[in-house]
């Protein structure tokens, strides 16, 4: 017998006794020699080409009975299994056609059974992610759905264990994304802050997550956290102390906050819920967090956060269909001002919810019309907060921009025509802008003022644009223009504009050139402030507003003449 015959058996006889009834058979993965074993019976199997089936054949139905015993372990393990279950995973992968085995339903019970009590462990965590990266397209090809579903916990390997994983969890992240779990991703990802507070808590509570199923910690102690999160968050108490009241209304609270918690932790994509972030429970792990010093997995989730949304929203403008990208938007809209209190994590994470949102409706006009009421319902919240005075900036732009979704709706048109007007009436009418108390310092005073001034330029320029696109709508904008243009609001810059845009309507070619469709269509030849200079030599270009390009008034202030600009004919 050869020295590889003698190591097939040797290795082969290791394999066979643990997955028999032995000494090892509640944990096999205690045995040490056990997973090298594994690893070199699925070298065999690989280098051997003339009887790899046969040596397939031969030690399948150990290393299936082992996966059994091992996963059968894991309630009470004594050591990780993570990384023997990988191994055979990875046999399962390779050799599945050969002896018939679907991979599909032991790759579940892996994340169900072992992953979910091993995230939190930095060597299964490492060990999972190459596993996926290496098995990338056939998991994609043959199994589609797998990481789609199991997206929430695969969110909790990358929120525990941070940034040293974060190039292996970026390769895999594009498999999360299908149309199943491309909605509930999205909040999954901007709440990850929120999950790494929450994991911390847990193990604050119950000890190491490690080895510990977090479905057991959630039926036993969500309810206790989380009353002592409100307990930390009300009465300066930290968890431990012992110290509050809270025991006395643990009757009255737990079952708030219990949905809450689970809806955390949760290890499966059950599609989109409802996340009831005004709860007393998340208004709880948000105070607690911003009155306590960020922890470095926290801080490094901060960072993560923003470049996978990155990475989300060139897959959705790359590959998701417009239903989708439609559906999204308005909770974009309602995420804007629901973040994790971090300024710089809030800025980062709305700024790439705005250029999303406005690439999107660059990509499809018609967006505009068809979430006509999200966004009437943004523009009336325009007064209530920063956050949500940007959003309803952008919004205006966008209306304008895209004439309301293009010439074929003009009934969502006027009603966000109106929708602007009742906006641009109001600011009119008061000078309070989000804050609403009578007295306030000078430094808040100015802020709004400059907020007030910047929202009304956003406003009358949409209006001007909209009228433009849809004539129809002109009559009702002259009147609203010449309302700000009268009113000599203590910002010229308001008034003079809203002036300028009248005077382009008396001009309907210099106002279809620069306030016209973004681009060509619904027999628009022309983007807005260009000129076909091609037809200067034949006819006359009455488009040209120079006396807007410096702001002036009276004479032109250039010194050229058309022929010094207009092509000559040869």
């Amino acid at each position: 017998m050869s020295d590889r015959e003698r190591d097939w058996d040797f290795y082969l006889r290791t394999v066979s006794n643990s997955a028999r009834d032995s000494s090892f058979a509640n944990d096999p993965a205690s045995d040490p020699s056990l997973l090298h074993a594994v690893k070199k019976l699925c070298d065999f199997c690989r280098q051997e080409e003339k009887s790899s089936e046969d040596l397939v054949a031969r030690v399948y139905p150990h290393i299936n009975k082992l996966f059994q015993r091992s996963t059968a372990s894991l309630s009470q393990p004594t050591s990780p299994n993570g990384i023997l279950l990988l191994v055979i995973l990875q046999f399962f992968l390779d050799f599945g056609e050969v002896v018939l085995h679907d991979a599909d339903p032991s790759l579940r019970i892996f994340f169900r059974s072992c992953l979910s009590r091993e995230f939190a462990d930095p060597v299964v965590a490492a060990a999972t992610l190459d596993f996926l990266n290496v098995n990338k397209n056939k998991l994609l090809f043959s199994f589609p759905n797998l990481l789609p579903q199991f997206f929430p916990l695969l969110l909790k390997l990358i929120a525990w264990n941070g940034e040293k994983l974060e190039k292996a969890f970026l390769n895999v992240f594009p498999g999360l994304v299908s149309p199943g779990s491309f909605l509930p991703l999205f909040p999954s990802l901007v709440d990850l802050p929120i999950l790494v507070v929450a994991l911390e808590k847990v193990e604050r509570s119950s000890g190491s997550l490690i080895g510990s199923s977090i479905a057991s910690i959630q039926k036993s102690a969500a309810p206790e956290m989380l009353l002592a999160l409100m307990d930390e968050a009300y009465t300066g108490s930290t968890i431990g102390d012992g110290g509050g009241d809270s025991e006395s209304e643990e009757s009255s609270t737990i079952d708030v906050a219990d949905p809450v918690f689970l809806e955390l932790l949760k290890d499966e994509n059950d599609g989109l819920a409802e996340r009831h972030w005004t709860s007393p429970g998340v208004a709880a792990v948000l105070q607690a967090a911003t009155n306590s010093p960020q922890s470095d997995r926290l801080k490094q989730i901060l960072n993560i956060t923003p470049r996978l949304l990155d990475m989300y929203f060139t897959i959705a403008l790359r590959d998701a269909n417009n239903s989708l990208i439609c559906a999204l938007i308005p909770i974009l809209m309602a995420r804007n001002s629901t973040l994790f209190p971090d300024k710089n994590y809030m800025y980062e994470v709305r700024r790439r919810l705005l250029e999303f949102m406005l690439a999107s409706f660059q990509r499809s006009p018609d967006f505009i019309a068809l979430l006509k009421k999200p966004i009437v319902d943004r523009l009336g919240e325009a007064y209530d907060s920063p956050e949500k005075t940007e959003l309803a900036l952008q919004l205006c732009w966008a209306v304008g921009e895209h004439g309301g979704g293009g010439g074929s709706h003009k009934d969502a048109a006027r009603e966000l025509f109106e929708s602007l007007e009742l906006l641009l009436y109001e600011n009119l009418s008061s000078s309070r802008l989000g804050l609403r108390q009578e007295s306030i310092n000078s430094d808040s005073r100015n802020f709004r003022k400059s907020s007030q001034s910047r929202l009304l330029c956003f406003v009358i320029t949409a209006i001007a644009k909209l009228a433009t696109y849809h004539r129809e709508l002109l009559p009702r904008a002259r009147v609203a223009l010449g309302k700000v243009a009268r009113s000599r609001i203590s910002d010229s810059r308001v008034w003079r504009r809203a002036r300028d845009y009248l005077g382009l309507m008396d001009d309907p070619a210099i106002c279809l050139s620069v306030l016209g469709p973004s681009r060509p269509s619904h027999g628009y030849p022309h983007n807005p402030g260009t000129v076909n200079w091609n037809d200067g030599g034949t006819k006359m270009i009455a488009h040209i507003p120079f006396y807007i390009l410096g702001e002036q008034e009276g004479p032109p202030f250039h010194d050229f003449s058309f022929p010094d600009i207009l092509p000559r004919r040869r």
